[in-house]
């Protein structure tokens, strides 16, 4: 009965290596936030090898990924990344929310969120692990171009617009 129950499960883990996610591929680059904002190089090197990964539309996927449900999970991070961030299609947010995007991005560098501690944990992506050094350099740039978008636009435009409250929430 054991032998039955394993020889299932491993047709299982063979039959899921074959159902992939789509890879995060498509470097649509036409939106990056390197059309609009000077990203020097140190900053530039910064952002691709610490968070380009989930924070953009081109993924350099490690060995591992080949490994379902790896995969899924890996997947699952990607999407949420560029859910909250995507430098590929930066530039084609409101003035008032690439702004926001460039505080929060100070406020999770300053607080040590990100990179996520799964994306650096175990030895995986030792490159991604940001010294202070890094870090302080990511926010120096991010609160710069917020300083160029207040010297070049209204401070009004730059304030997210309230959101209605949900029903039953006033």
């Amino acid at each position: 009965m054991f032998k039955k129950i394993l020889l299932a499960l491993l047709a299982v883990f063979i039959v899921m290596q074959f159902i992939r996610p789509e890879q995060n591929l498509s470097d649509d680059q036409s939106m990056n936030i390197a059309t609009k904002y000077d990203v020097p190089a140190d900053v530039k090197n910064i952002l691709e090898v610490a968070c380009n990964d989930c924070h953009s539309n081109k993924t350099v996927y490690p060995w591992y990924y080949n490994i379902q449900p790896v995969a899924w999970w890996m997947n699952e991070h990607v999407e949420d990344g560029k859910r909250h961030l995507n430098f590929s299609t930066f530039t084609g947010l409101s003035i008032a929310r690439q702004n926001h995007k460039l505080e929060e991005t100070v406020e999770m560098v300053e607080d040590d969120a990100m990179p996520l501690k799964s994306y650096t944990a175990l030895g995986m992506h030792p490159e991604a692990r940001l010294t202070t050094a890094q870090r302080e350099r990511l926010i120096q740039w991010a609160k710069a171009q917020m300083d160029t978008l207040k010297a070049q636009y209204p401070a009004d435009s730059l304030v997210m617009p309230k959101r209605n409250p949900a029903p039953g929430q006033q």
